[in-house]
């Protein structure tokens, strides 16, 4: 009897652990994280992704779609009910193609929420006061950043005007250099520099547009910036194949020198200028960005990138531990090792300020705006605008017909929000 009781308990205990391995096994989880292909791909996302899937035994699954493709095909998915467990957007105004309200979850009551500082928690809030996502971002300041050590050999300074930008332009053509690597394929960032000013200079602008009662068309400095544009591609200043640099190409143009200036952020000489070529980001400073829209230059704070969370996902409990993992200090400290990026949570002690960003910080602090155009325009699209841009660009349409296009497109994405006025 001794022995068939221990071989029945052997057995039993067999039995037991093949069940424990099967529902450890079926406990495991697979979430869905849905953005931009070139976000997934910032070192301190792939940093927490791996952290999590290493720690949970979780799965992420990372659906990436193409930067120029990303609004459609995201609005496309969640109108047809694909609406993954984790959403990463950044809070403007094509984030109300989405359907926030029935489709994700409000964060007001997550235990992390007191470790976010205050300006990367008001950046995500909705116009109730209501948290929609996760600000786990780079924090970053964008401006002109210049090859210094390509002015210094030429005996050239930076710019501290529109009339001393558009001179060096001219000089460092002369001598044989691109001097703005303008990424035209794809790339979507750069007209709202110039229109940040516009608008968080004068609030009843902003009011006036959001409300339907004035157009960029008359706004004289819209297209004073448009025509811009338009006349540093004819000049060469934006050099011969800016058509064809997306952004995968704007690294090895600004490495190798064969651009002098690009308008960009700090952290992306961090995060994704490649190594081994001729600069470094040791060789680079900063300036202004000079877009004919403020006289003295402008330089444009953050924006960030939020994880929202699925209300209706059948792995909701899961998807908030997601973000609470994120937003626990051993892991957001460690994904953001070294990284160029004013802080986003209180407990952030890895990341690093830029040298380009400190020396310049008094400048900063003069003339930096916040984010206005892509985040305050109702019915601003940064896709879209790059469209219009690229289409003048390509001899589609002249600077009137852009303009024209920029103020369509606008209204229309506006109707189409259901918003009064329009």
């Amino acid at each position: 009897m001794t022995m068939i009781k221990r071989v029945i308990a052997v057995l039993a205990a067999a039995v037991l652990a093949a069940l424990c391995l099967s529902s450890c096994a079926g406990g495991k989880k697979t979430l869905t994280v849905m953005g931009k292909k070139s976000d997934l791909e910032k070192s301190y996302m792939k940093s927490i992704f791996e952290q999590y899937e290493s720690a949970t035994g979780n799965r992420l699954k990372i659906i990436a779609y193409e930067d120029t493709e990303f609004e459609d095909r995201a609005a496309e998915a969640i109108e047809k009910g694909r609406v993954p467990d984790i959403f990463m957007h950044f809070h403007n105004s094509d984030l109300n193609r989405f359907d926030v309200e029935n489709n994700f979850m409000y964060l007001n009551d997550e235990s992390w929420v007191g470790d976010l500082t205050d300006s990367a928690k008001a950046y995500c809030l909705d116009a109730d006061g209501n948290l929609l996502g996760l600000p786990f971002w780079e924090n970053s300041v964008s401006g002109c950043y210049y090859n210094k050590t390509i002015l210094d050999s030429l005996g050239l300074r930076p710019a501290a005007t529109q009339a001393e930008f558009d001179l060096l332009c001219e000089v460092l053509t002369e001598a044989g250099y691109t001097p703005i690597c303008w990424p035209a394929d794809g790339c979507s960032w750069m007209l709202q520099f110039a229109l940040d000013p516009i608008f968080a200079d004068d609030p009843s602008l902003l009011e006036k547009i959001n409300e339907n009662k004035i157009t960029y068309a008359q706004i004289p400095a819209v297209a004073e910036a448009v025509k811009w544009v338009r006349d540093a591609a004819e000049k060469g200043w934006l050099g011969s194949d800016y058509l064809n640099i997306g952004w995968s190409q704007i690294s090895p143009t600004m490495a190798s020198g064969k651009a002098v200036m690009t308008f960009i952020w700090d952290t992306w000489f961090y995060t994704d200028l490649e190594a081994g070529g001729t600069y470094s980001k040791d060789d680079f400073a900063l300036m202004p960005v000079f877009l004919n829209t403020a006289d003295g230059g402008t330089y444009e704070g953050g924006n960030l990138n939020m994880m929202m969370v699925n209300k209706n996902s059948r792995s909701l409990d899961e998807a908030l531990g997601f973000l609470g993992f994120c937003a626990t200090a051993e892991n957001y400290n460690r994904a953001f090792d070294g990284i160029s990026t004013v802080s986003c949570f209180k407990g952030q002690t890895t990341n690093i300020q830029s040298k380009m960003v400190t020396d310049m910080s008094v400048s900063v602090a003069e003339k930096e705006r916040v984010s206005t155009a892509a985040s305050r325009i109702v019915g601003y699209s940064a896709d879209r605008v790059a469209a219009a841009i690229g289409d003048m660009l390509r001899g589609k349409t002249d600077v009137a017909g852009c303009v024209s296009r920029l103020d369509s497109d606008r209204i229309e994405a506006a109707r189409s929000e259901g918003t009064p006025g329009f």
